[in-house]
């Protein structure tokens, strides 16, 4: 049997521009950057290795977070959108992955038990999964590496992965109870998750 080998993709390059300019990255967090945050989850979650794809601020990123030894790679075309840094994140995957796992960087929401419960759908031969949150998808999400090619196809501006999701039967996980699907898109966000 083929060894599975999970790596997480967590996208971080976004601006911030209805934050008012402020990287997501950099939100402060539980006493540290939110970009620290994500890639514990995908860390204590059981990935085999985490890349974080950077886009505004990236030299302060590099900066100010502790990444623990996971890839960080630039992509200097973030403002296109989250496709961008979707191909820039696949591109520099580690050889040998049979899925990667997509983790946004806010949605400080998302646990490191939501993460082993995606790995646990691929380890039971699913190649298409996403968290479900009251039934309903939302993120992370785990992409089999047999999809990549279409992925590559078909991801534009900031749509990501929703064309290949829409075309394929896609496992559902359900994590309601350990986790939750929220991002931080307004400052009304940013007051329910207590950031400043």
């Amino acid at each position: 049997m083929t060894e599975l080998r999970v790596p997480a993709l967590v996208l971080a390059a976004g601006g911030g521009s209805r934050l008012g300019g402020r990287p997501k990255a950099l939100l402060p967090y539980r006493g540290r950057p939110l970009l620290e945050h994500a890639l514990a989850v995908a860390r204590d979650g059981g990935c085999d290795g985490v890349v974080a794809v950077l886009g505004a601020a990236a030299a302060e990123v590099r900066e100010r977070v502790d990444t623990g030894g996971c890839l960080l790679v630039d992509n200097p075309d973030w403002r296109t959108g989250l496709s961008s840094s979707l191909r820039a994140g696949l591109a520099v995957l580690p050889t040998g992955a049979s899925a990667v796992l997509v983790l946004l960087v806010d949605t400080p929401g998302v646990t490191a038990e939501a993460v082993r419960r995606l790995l646990a759908a691929h380890a039971g031969r699913t190649d298409l999964a996403a968290c479900a949150y009251a039934g309903r998808r939302a993120h992370p999400v785990l992409i089999g590496v047999a999809h990549f090619p279409e992925l590559l196809a078909t991801s534009t501006g900031d749509a990501g992965a929703r064309a290949l999701l829409a075309r394929h039967p896609i496992a559902l996980v359900d994590c309601t109870e350990v986790a939750a699907p929220d991002d931080l898109d307004t400052p009304a966000d940013l007051a329910r998750w207590g950031i400043d």
